[in-house]
């Protein structure tokens, strides 16, 4: 049996994109499988049956070093490939395969407005780094892992979400990449259903602000009562999801939701959009096209550098709670 390290550090949307090359390792190779990762994050492979082993550091990967050279690895497999995967490719001296970045052509895209992107998602670049091994894509799509005493019972706590609900996630990582609560209540003021605010706790004064633009709906601000896998959860349960470019939104793939992508300063161009094979109907990509300042960053900002924000202001919320109604058939 070969024993194989796979190396992907952080964040949550990430990680999730890496199970299918994690579950496809472990089934068509029957090997030994290790992960590394950040500590905050190792829930994440220590939920996945597929994972035998995770090394978690906290601020540096030569914490670590000791005990991964003790294992012998057969090979390596690089999904984050930077400076610090390199040394520890570098300290185990293992035959190792990554993937291909693509940060010049973002960064073509970005400042220039060339699109020299390849038209590749995310989880068949990292595919790539198993080619040597033999191993395919099985397009089983995304996996998420929840143990059962994080399963909410949300139809206990709020009775009237046992019908369908919404779910809208409603944090991000960047400013500029998160719905402004103005345009997430003309949604919640729009549709029919109860509603389920999904964010961490410094989502949770962004929740109160849609709360009080949404009065006299059903709706549960949830930021920063539950934990991520709690979260997940919710997800799993909704009817529909409403996401930002998100951990969440990649967690409502995995559960093969209806899910309507809510893009602003960044662009599905950049091979990150929700994957789910052979559920394709089930997303929805909502981006306000034709904007010159369009992407404006492959990551994000604190603050929109034009100082309009039309990438979210701008947003259609008419033809998202259309895309809503058209998923729960109504």
């Amino acid at each position: 049996m070969k024993k194989i390290l796979l190396i992907r550090f952080s964040s949550i949307g990430d990680i999730v994109l890496t199970t299918p090359v994690v579950r496809t390792l472990k089934k068509q190779l029957h090997c030994e499988l290790h992960t590394v990762v950040k500590k905050k994050y190792a829930f994440l492979y220590r939920n996945n049956p597929y994972v035998d082993k995770v090394f978690s550091f906290d601020k540096s990967e030569k914490e670590i070093l000791a005990p991964l050279k003790k294992e012998q690895y057969d090979f390596v497999i690089d999904l984050q490939k930077n400076l610090r995967s390199l040394n520890i490719k570098k300290a185990l001296n293992t035959p190792a395969a990554s993937f291909p970045k693509i940060n010049i052509q973002k960064w073509m895209l970005v400042n220039f407005k060339i699109d020299r992107l390849p038209k590749v998602h995310i989880v068949d670049r990292y595919f790539k780094a198993v080619e040597k091994l033999g191993v395919i894509n099985d397009n089983l799509g995304l996996d998420f892992f929840i143990s059962p005493e994080d399963e909410p019972d949300v139809k206990k706590t709020h009775p009237f979400l046992a019908g369908n609900y919404l779910a809208i996630a409603i944090g991000g990582q960047h400013f500029t990449k998160i719905l402004p609560a103005v345009k997430v209540a003309e949604i919640i003021n729009k549709v029919d259903l109860p509603v389920v605010l999904l964010g961490g706790k410094e989502d949770f004064e962004r929740g109160e602000e849609v709360l009080k633009l949404s009065s006299g709906k059903k709706v549960v601000n949830a930021c920063g009562k539950y934990n991520l896998n709690q979260s997940a959860s919710l997800v799993k349960q909704c009817s529909v999801l409403i996401t930002n470019d998100t951990g969440l939104m990649h967690i409502g793939a995995a559960f093969k939701k209806p899910l309507i992508s809510v893009w602003g300063n960044t662009v599905p161009e950049f091979g990150m959009t929700p994957y789910m094979p052979g559920y394709e109907s089930n997303i929805f990509i909502s981006e306000v096209k034709n904007l010159s300042c369009r992407p404006c960053s492959k990551l994000g900002y604190n603050h929109c550098p034009k100082k309009h924000f039309k990438c979210m202001m701008e947003q259609d919320t008419d033809g998202i709670v259309e895309k809503v109604n058209k998923f729960l058939n109504v």
